[in-house]
């Protein structure tokens, strides 16, 4: 086996899976909203958007399996999490902003004239119904796809990107915005890209051990290899067009998440780039959809007692219904959920990359993570003031990172006393 080759496929395949249109909005729309300071901001996206989810990945080659990711709380616990995890990656928000980001950026700037809610209603419709299709039946419609879409995306950035980077398409505005860091780092999230590498750690692995590489130090090797590849190429794409946005953010500040990339899309490429750049990204959406999709009906259907086809139809139905209300509407919905499940995330996956395996630890740490985050959302989506104001008393809380601090002193503590107890 030609290692080199294998690191480098990996490391396309790894790219593929976490590039999808979320990735292609949300960078742009840093830019635009940090102008100036638009590379403090891509530092911290980058964290979330491209270290974690890495991370995520090579967390599996210590557990192994979903089961195992945090089993060490208790076998409940991590069936709960996962089923969170998917809902969450599923149908409550990844899927239909698929959909919403079809209507956005591939239909409806094709119809500027059009009864908007309307359009929306049949793109919906029509999109899911697709994806129904596609998941009950077998396919060869997504392989192939698969295969042309990511080049033919790449092709079209990278004539962006040129085109942007050399011609005067704007001047980024100076930014006065403060917590700089913290708000693209909290940006990273709505990739979703760390919450599915958990899964995605799974696929990998396994693959791994269907070409004979089964000893844990060696799938590390390869993954890390990989790894790099992947973030190289994510990292780039990111900060080019966090770079885009910022020279066009005296234009669209204050605009809706998908006509930055849109707009850039056009004054770079004209009408016919446009409509390209809504092609590629509806084709990257149905893909990403369709996987989710399979992703969820599997899931339930081996916890539940419901059928694969069931799950599909219900999922496709009421993700359909959710991608009407657009993709600043979901955004808005996602927001609390992902500040308390990627403290989690974050915590499950560095003690499995630690390898920790001590219960009193590994609990004592996930549940600090997962009760400050919690109070946290609370206090500000219920504008509870005792609980805002409790939560500001705690270090780089006026970050974000309120969950940071509290979980370093309960990690250290809690080894400390554990070792000391089977000493």
């Amino acid at each position: 086996m030609n290692k080199k080759k294998e690191v480098l496929v990996l490391g396309f395949a790894l790219f593929a899976m976490f590039f999808g249109a979320g990735n292609l909005i949300f960078p742009p729309s840093v830019g635009v909203n940090m102008g100036s300071n638009w590379l403090l901001a891509g530092f911290g996206f980058l964290i979330t958007g491209v270290g974690l989810p890495l991370l995520g990945v090579l967390a599996f080659t210590k557990v192994g399996e979903v089961e195992n990711f945090a089993k060490i709380i208790s076998p409940k616990f991590n069936t709960l999490y996962y089923s969170v995890l998917i809902l969450v990656i599923g149908p409550l928000f990844a899927i239909p902003r698929t959909g919403s980001t079809t209507i956005e950026m591939g239909v409806l700037p094709m119809l500027p004239n059009a009864n908007h809610f309307m359009i929306s209603i049949i793109t919906s419709i029509a999109f899911f119904g697709i994806t129904l299709s596609l998941v009950l039946k077998e396919s060869k419609i997504t392989d192939i796809i698969g295969k042309f879409l990511t080049p033919i995306i790449l092709i079209i950035l990278a004539s962006i990107t040129i085109i942007g980077l050399t011609t005067n398409i704007g001047t980024p505005i100076v930014s006065k915005a403060e917590k700089v860091f913290s708000y693209g780092f909290v940006q990273g999230y709505q990739t979703m890209d760390a919450l599915a590498s958990v899964i995605f750690g799974v696929v990998i692995v396994k693959g791994l051990e269907g070409k004979g590489i089964k000893d844990p130090h060696e799938q590390r090797s390869y993954l890390s290899g990989a790894g790099i590849i992947a973030a190289l190429g994510l990292g780039l794409i990111y900060l080019s067009l966090m770079y885009l946005g910022s020279r066009v953010s005296g234009v669209e500040s204050g605009a809706a998440t998908t006509s930055s990339a849109l707009y850039i899309a056009e004054i770079t490429l004209g009408s016919l780039g446009k409509l390209a750049f809504g092609v590629c990204v509806s084709v990257a959406c149905l893909t990403t959809s369709v996987g989710l999709v399979a992703l969820v009906s599997d899931w339930f259907e081996r916890i539940t007692p419901f059928s694969y086809r069931g799950i599909a139809i219900f999922t496709c139905i009421f993700s359909a219904l959710i991608a009407i209300g657009g993709v600043d509407f979901i955004i808005k919905l996602s927001i609390p959920v992902l500040v308390i499940l990627y403290p989690i995330t974050i915590v499950l996956i560095l003690l499995n990359m630690f390898g920790i395996t001590n219960k009193t630890v590994f609990k004592a740490v996930s549940y600090t993570a997962l009760i400050i985050a919690t109070l946290e959302v609370l206090g500000s989506t219920f504008h509870i003031s005792s609980l805002s104001k409790m939560i500001e008393y705690i270090p780089l809380a006026k970050n974000g990172f309120s969950w940071l601090v509290p979980c370093v002193i309960v990690f250290v503590v809690s080894l400390f006393f554990s070792s000391k107890k089977n000493n």
